[in-house]
């Protein structure tokens, strides 16, 4: 997982910082944040700390958390250091030198990309000091993203203003070789349930929200993928520019990702289709004055068993909802249906189960490597998915 520090200081542009936290972690980003002194003026650490679930570092003696030489810690972690807002005095101690808060001494122990968002008034931007620090900076391979002009909290109109989160954290993907790594690439995802129909009244399905199979279709689309979603019924809003394919019945799902499946790149299967369905199905209502009605089922096709069968170069990324023995469990399934990486979880484990919002997860490889994730939105989980999706591909 790619790991981005995020530094706030002290400009009444910290409140969009927020923003720049909420959306990395939704890419699937673990994120660190550093504030300066100034910076807790304007927003509390509270609030970043709840946005990335990670402690917020404001204080270069802190010895709350486990020892380790803190701003060397988080130096090494960054895979990209962004500073946003970075006011006029924050550029000026980084040009020469000066490293007397946790923020600048963090930046000067970095050695992967530092990103920089410039907010300050328009005469202090244009200002000669400025100016020369910033070209300084620019020399040493720092990057720079803004201002912008706009209105300022002075009341000038003019140059100064911070870059929107959305543009920022569009960069800082860039930078991290994320913003396109799925592009040219076809892939099929499948959400949500499927419905078996007993009588016009009565059906069998489960608990499937389609929750994260839309968010895998979405992070997909965003990084660059031209994305088919096949769909049992859900209550959610299909992402935008995504292909949408509705269907009811796992023969149904079968069927639509057979048609799609010999002209994709790869198949997310994290939908769960039914296994089993009424061996008869009925045109009428069945009464129950009948007394005791017995159900007899046969069994569904399997979708990601018969596309692993078929798969030449493609990748198959598929789900095991696990009540116990979760690892040996997925390990058993992901080497039977030919998959590349399986993504298990305990249904039984709270914030893991159907229709929630956040999921707690482990992907497993077919090199049997076992990576045990922490409870996260099944947004963030998503990038995480096509992040390692970018891998196989990159590995075959």
């Amino acid at each position: 997982m790619k790991t981005v520090v995020v530094a706030i200081s002290g400009g009444i542009a910290a409140y969009k910082s927020a923003e720049i936290v909420s959306r990395l972690k939704k890419t699937g980003v673990n994120v660190h944040c550093i504030m300066t002194k100034n910076a807790c003026e304007f927003v509390a650490p509270l609030t970043f700390e709840t946005l990335s679930n990670n402690p917020v570092i404001t204080d270069m003696f802190n010895r709350e958390s486990p020892w380790e030489v803190e701003h060397i810690s988080l130096a090494k972690k960054a895979d990209v250091f962004v500073i946003a807002p970075a006011t006029a005095n924050v550029i000026g101690k980084l040009a020469h030198g000066v490293a007397d808060d946790m923020l600048t001494t963090t930046a000067m122990a970095v050695t992967s990309k530092i990103l920089i968002a410039p907010a300050m008034n328009v005469a202090m931007y244009k200002s000669d000091a400025v100016k020369e620090n910033i070209a300084t900076l620019k020399k040493r391979g720092y990057h720079f993203i803004g201002p912008e002009r706009g209105l300022q909290a002075c009341g000038d109109n003019d140059i100064g203003r911070m870059s929107e989160p959305v543009d920022i954290v569009g960069k800082v993907k860039e930078l991290l070789d994320m913003s396109n790594i799925l592009e040219g690439k076809k892939i099929i995802v499948t959400a949500g349930p499927t419905v078996e129909k007993i009588d016009p009244v009565r059906y069998i399905t489960n608990h499937s929200s389609g929750k994260m199979g839309y968010a895998i279709a979405e992070a997909a689309f965003d990084a660059g993928a031209e994305v088919t979603l096949v769909t049992g019924p859900t209550n959610i809003m299909p992402p935008n520019g995504v292909l949408v394919i509705k269907i009811k019945s796992t023969k149904q799902m079968y069927d639509a990702v057979s048609d799609e499946f010999a002209y994709c790149d790869a198949l997310i299967a994290a939908a769960a289709p039914a296994d089993f369905k009424p061996k008869i199905t009925h045109d009428q209502k069945i009464k129950k004055d009948k007394g005791e009605y017995t159900l007899e089922l046969s069994g569904n096709p399997d979708v990601a068993l018969d596309m692993g069968i078929k798969k030449t170069n493609q990748k198959i990324i598929i789900f095991a909802a696990e009540s116990e023995n979760v690892i040996e469990n997925a390990k058993s399934k992901l080497k039977k249906k030919n998959a590349d990486m399986i993504v298990a979880n305990d249904i039984t484990q709270k914030g893991a189960g159907f229709a929630g919002d956040t999921n707690i997860a482990s992907i497993i490889k077919k090199d049997g490597t076992v990576q045990s994730l922490d409870i996260m939105s099944k947004k963030e989980l998503s990038g995480i998915i096509i992040e390692e999706l970018s891998n196989l591909f990159k590995d075959s």
